[in-house]
C-alpha cells in the first residue's frame, strides 16, 4: 500500500512539473516571433466577388478590421446564350457599401479577366491601383478610353518591392505567365500571410525575363503562410506545363518548312512574349511583320513604349505596305484565335476583312487553345479558312500560361500553408486543386471551395464561413451598364429562339369596338410573302379571341391583350410546335 501511495505521489509530482514547464514555455514564447504569427483576436476575411466556377471576372476583396484591399478587377466575356451582351463585369455592391474602408486595388497582371472591369468599377470606388509597369500601362490606356484617367491614381511598382495600405503590406513576387510583369502577391496581415498566386506557371527556361522567384516563395513559406489562394485552371492536367522554348522551336520549324508561303498567326493580343517570339523568328527568316486587330496593335504599341517588347529595326510594316512585298516575305500576327465574331481573323475567314484576303497556300497558325465555351466558334473559323485553301497548323504551337499539377504541388510544398483556398477556375478545376492540396499535407477540413460572395474568416486558430455578401454579374451592352438584366436577356433568348409576332388593332374609345385590324407583323417566325395562309390563320385566332372578350364584356385593355396572347401562343404551339414572342398592341382611335 505504501509503495502504491509513493508511486502515485511521484506521478502527481511529475505531472505538476510538466504542467509548470508548459506554462513557463508559453509565457516565455509570448511576444516572441514564431514560424507562424499568432494573434489572439485578429482574423482576416477573404471575400471572392467573382472568378469562381468560371474562367474570367476575377476579383477578391480581403478585409482585416476596417481595412479592405481588392486583388484584381476583371471582366468575363459573354456566353452563347447572352445575345447582344458585350462583356460582363462584377457587382461590387459590397465595395460601395464599405467604400470608406477600401484602401487600394492590387493587380496581378494585365489580362482582361484581371483588369477589364476597372474602367467601370473605378467610377464607383476610386482608390489607388497598384501593378507592374506593363499592367499599369494597359490599365491607363483603358482609363483614357473611358475618359477617367486624369482622376484615377495608378501606381507602378517593381517586382520584389512592397506596398503598405492600411494594415496590409503587399509584396509583389516574380512569377511566369504569358504576359510580362505577372506577379504573385504575399499579403501580410495582422492575422498572418495570405499568398495569392495570380495566374502562374513554373517555367525554368523562359525565353524572356527571369524565372519564377522560387527562393522568395520558399522564404515566405519558412516565415509561415496562413492561406494559399491558388490558380486552378490546369489543376486537372498532370505533370508540368511545357516551356515557351518548345513553341519557339515549333515556330522555327514552321517558318523553315513554309518558306514560299505567306504566314498568318492567330494569338491572344495580350500574349506579348508570344508576339516577341514571332517577331524574332520573322527577323531570322527575313520576313516583315504586320499586326492586325485593334487590341493587338494597342497592346504591342504600349508594350514597345514601356520596353516590354523589342522591335528589330525595319521588321514591322503597316498593312498598307503589304503590297510592296511578296507573300513569302510576310507574317501577319492577328487577333481572333478564339473565334470572336468581330476579330480580325474571323473577318478574314468570312472574306470581309478590308486589307487581308485569304489565299490558297496561306499557312495559318493557331497559337492558342480554345477557352472553354469557344470550341465551336474556333472550329467554325478553322473550317472557313480551310475552305479558302489555307493550310492550318495548331499542334505544338501553344503552351499554357497556367500551372499543371506538379507545379501547383511545388508551390504548396514551398509555402506549406495552414489553409488552402483554390481560386480561378470552374468547380472541377478547383476541386482538383483541393485534391492536390490534400495530397501534400493540407488537412481536408482546412481546404475551402468557396462560392462567389462567401465570407471566409481566417485566423491561426480557426477558419469558418462567416456569412455571404451580395455579388453577381452586371451586363454591359454598348454604352449601357446594368440596364440589361435577366428578364431582358430572357426576352432576347426568346426572340432568338422563336421570333416575334406583333398583333396590332385599333378600337373605339369607351365601347372597345374593333375599328381596324388586326394587323399581323412577324419577325423571325415565318417569311410573310410565302406564308399568307399562316398569317390568315393567325388573324382568325385573334378575331376569335376578341369575340370571346366581347361576349364576356371584357373592356380592360390589359385583360384583352392577355387573352389574345394566351390564345395565340396555344394555337402556335399546337400548329407549329414553336413559341414565338407574341406582342398584342391595342390603340384607341382619335376623333
Amino acid at each position: 500500500m505504501k509503495d502504491n501511495k509513493e508511486i502515485k505521489k511521484k506521478d502527481s509530482d511529475i505531472r505538476e512539473k510538466k504542467s509548470k514547464k508548459r506554462n513557463m514555455q508559453k509565457k516565455a514564447s509570448a511576444g516572441k516571433p514564431s514560424g507562424r504569427k499568432r494573434t489572439q483576436d485578429t482574423s482576416v476575411q477573404v471575400i471572392p466577388l467573382g472568378g469562381l466556377n468560371k474562367i474570367g471576372m476575377n476579383i477578391t476583396a480581403i478585409r482585416c478590421g476596417d481595412d479592405i484591399i481588392v486583388v484584381d478587377c476583371g471582366l468575363a466575356f459573354p456566353e452563347e446564350n447572352m445575345p447582344g451582351i458585350d462583356k460582363i463585369i462584377p457587382d461590387v455592391t459590397y465595395l460601395t457599401d464599405n467604400i470608406s474602408k477600401v484602401r487600394a486595388y492590387f493587380i496581378t497582371h494585365g489580362h482582361e479577366d484581371h483588369i477589364g472591369a476597372l474602367p467601370y468599377v473605378l467610377q464607383q470606388v476610386n482608390v489607388p491601383v497598384y501593378g507592374t509597369k506593363l499592367t499599369i500601362g494597359l490599365i491607363m490606356h483603358k482609363l483614357e478610353e473611358a475618359g477617367i484617367a486624369s482622376v484615377c491614381d495608378c501606381r507602378t511598382v517593381r517586382q520584389g518591392s512592397s506596398v503598405k495600405e492600411g494594415c496590409f503590406t503587399v509584396d509583389f513576387i516574380k512569377i511566369n505567365h504569358s504576359i510580362p510583369g505577372s506577379s504573385a502577391l504575399a499579403i501580410h496581415t495582422p492575422a498572418g500571410v495570405l499568398f495569392h498566386t495570380g495566374d502562374f506557371k513554373v517555367d525554368y527556361t523562359p525565353l524572356f525575363g527571369d524565372t519564377i522567384d522560387l527562393q522568395r516563395i520558399a522564404a515566405i513559406g519558412r516565415e509561415g503562410v496562413l492561406a494559399l489562394l491558388s490558380d486552378s485552371t490546369n489543376a486537372m492536367r498532370p505533370g508540368f506545363t511545357p516551356s515557351e522554348t518548345m513553341v519557339a522551336t515549333t515556330f522555327d520549324t514552321i517558318f523553315a518548312e513554309n518558306s514560299k508561303s505567306r504566314i498568318l498567326v492567330g494569338t491572344f493580343s495580350s500574349n506579348v512574349d508570344r508576339v516577341q517570339q514571332l517577331i524574332n523568328t520573322a527577323k531570322k527568316y527575313n520576313r516583315k511583320v504586320v499586326l492586325q486587330g485593334r487590341s493587338m496593335e494597342t497592346t504591342i504599341e504600349i508594350a514597345e513604349k514601356l520596353g516590354c517588347i523589342k522591335m528589330p529595326r525595319g521588321t514591322m510594316i503597316s498593312a498598307e505596305e503589304m503590297g510592296n512585298y511578296p507573300d513569302n516575305r510576310l507574317v501577319i500576327i492577328t487577333t481572333g484565335s478564339q473565334g470572336e465574331a468581330m476579330a480580325a481573323l474571323s473577318r478574314m475567314a468570312e472574306g470581309v476583312h478590308k486589307r487581308v484576303s485569304i489565299k490558297p497556300g496561306d499557312v495559318i497558325i493557331f497559337s492558342s487553345n480554345p477557352i472553354p465555351g469557344n470550341e465551336r466558334a474556333v472550329a467554325r473559323v478553322m473550317n472557313e479558312l480551310a475552305e479558302k485553301g489555307a493550310k492550318l497548323i495548331y499542334q505544338d504551337t501553344h503552351v499554357s500560361g497556367h500551372a499543371c499539377q506538379q507545379e501547383i504541388e511545388l508551390i504548396y510544398t514551398l509555402l506549406h500553408p495552414r489553409y488552402a483556398v483554390p481560386m480561378h477556375g470552374e468547380f472541377r478545376h478547383r476541386s482538383a486543386n483541393a485534391d492536390l492540396a490534400q495530397s501534400v499535407g493540407v488537412p481536408r477540413e482546412n481546404i475551402f471551395l468557396l462560392k462567389a460572395g462567401d465570407v471566409l474568416e481566417l485566423s491561426d486558430e480557426k477558419a469558418q464561413l462567416a456569412g455571404h455578401v451580395r455579388c453577381g454579374e452586371i451586363f454591359v451592352d454598348g454604352l449601357g451598364v446594368g440596364d440589361v438584366g435577366s428578364e431582358v436577356l430572357r426576352d432576347r433568348q426568346a426572340l432568338a429562339a422563336g421570333g416575334m409576332i406583333i398583333v396590332a388593332l385599333t378600337v373605339e374609345p369607351g365601347s372597345g369596338m374593333v375599328l381596324s385590324g388586326p394587323e399581323i407583323v412577324t419577325r423571325g417566325f415565318v417569311y410573310v410573302k410565302d406564308s399568307r395562309d399562316v398569317i390568315s390563320e393567325i388573324r382568325d385566332v385573334v378575331l376569335d379571341s376578341l369575340t370571346d372578350c366581347e361576349n364576356r364584356r371584357i373592356r380592360d385593355y390589359g385583360k384583352i391583350r392577355n387573352t389574345v396572347r394566351t390564345d395565340l401562343e396555344e394555337y402556335l404551339w399546337r400548329r407549329f410546335q414553336r413559341s414565338p414572342m407574341v406582342l398584342p398592341v391595342i390603340m384607341e382611335a382619335e376623333w
